[in-house]
């Protein structure tokens, strides 16, 4: 797919699927093709690949490929495949390459390991992964990125293939600047979280990435649903009832914003196995809250 073809493709709930892993850590494909033929039943405009629930910072080389390859099978051209690529300048263009190879329609760049680096060297990690292939590329703006609107435009004017802006910041003042100083040129994405998808899409934006639809695409859709008809008090009590609760416990340890979805994939019978160290696992009394929760969420989970 070509840059406008994909962003003709986006509107709507981007998938961000798990990488599920056995007890010993090691990979579950098997559990991963299974959790996105359940996934292709619903109308997800996009998945990624090995992004930040997928846990790319944990993956090897090797395993990266072998999770792109398994989601390029699976969706098989119903929507997008978005590969995640990091670590630094190397191994992401190495990433990309072998992405594209594998079949993927786009490369999600997230931040290199090195953090507030200088403005200029970060110009040039996310310039050389997008001139590594011929892929539409997606920045994410999350942690230590946190670019204003000079720098987006003038990486926009330098890379040709820039084509997605997914910002991982939350900072609706500051994405506004932002859009607002490079306009048509990039698509937008809500990137943080389904939490904020009422601050999003009430300034304009109309595709978020979701990791609830590893768990409940219904109900990220329905969120997608309300908030672009401007259906506020359904959505309120959406958000309060079932997203709100969920982001607090994913707020109370880092990395549980892995360690949560997954554990409540485990809780409804789908793949998803432990979190891979530093991430921490739940611990049996959070497990037990989470349990309560999901028979809250019943009418709108994915189960096998």
């Amino acid at each position: 797919m070509d840059a406008q073809e994909i962003r003709g493709k986006l509107r709507g709930v981007i998938a961000f699927p798990v990488t599920p892993f056995k007890a010993d850590y090691s990979l579950d494909i098997a559990g991963l093709r299974s959790n996105l033929k359940g996934l292709m039943d619903y109308t997800v405009s996009a998945v990624v690949a090995a992004g930040g629930t997928g846990e790319v910072y944990s993956l090897t080389p090797a395993e990266h490929l072998e999770v792109v390859k398994a989601t390029v099978e699976e969706v098989g051209h119903k929507v997008p495949v978005i590969a995640g690529v990091g670590f630094n300048y190397e191994i992401a263009i190495g990433l990309a390459r072998q992405s594209q190879k594998a079949g993927a329609d786009a490369i999600l760049a997230l931040p290199p390991y090195y953090p507030n680096a200088d403005p200029n060297g970060l110009l040039e990690y996310y310039a050389g992964i997008g001139k590594a292939t011929s892929l539409p590329l997606f920045v994410y703006s999350r942690d230590w990125v946190n670019p204003g609107p000079e720098w987006v435009e003038k990486l926009a004017a330098k890379v040709p293939t820039l084509t997605a802006w997914k910002d991982g910041q939350g900072d609706v003042r500051r994405y506004q600047q932002i859009i607002n100083r490079v306009g048509d040129r990039l698509y937008w994405i809500g990137g943080i979280g389904d939490d904020c998808v009422p601050g999003y899409y009430s300034i304009g934006i109309r595709t978020y990435t979701s990791s609830i639809a590893t768990v409940a695409p219904k109900l990220s859709l329905e969120l997608h649903v309300l908030a672009a008809a401007g259906e506020s008090e359904k959505l309120g009590r959406h958000m309060s009832d079932y997203v709100i609760p969920l982001y607090s416990l994913r707020a109370r340890r880092k990395g549980y914003e892995v360690s949560v979805m997954k554990e409540m994939m485990n809780l409804v019978g789908l793949s998803a196995g432990p979190v891979r160290p530093p991430l921490p696992n739940l611990a049996q009394e959070e497990i037990a809250e989470l349990r309560t929760m999901v028979k809250k969420w019943q009418p709108f989970l994915q189960t096998r």
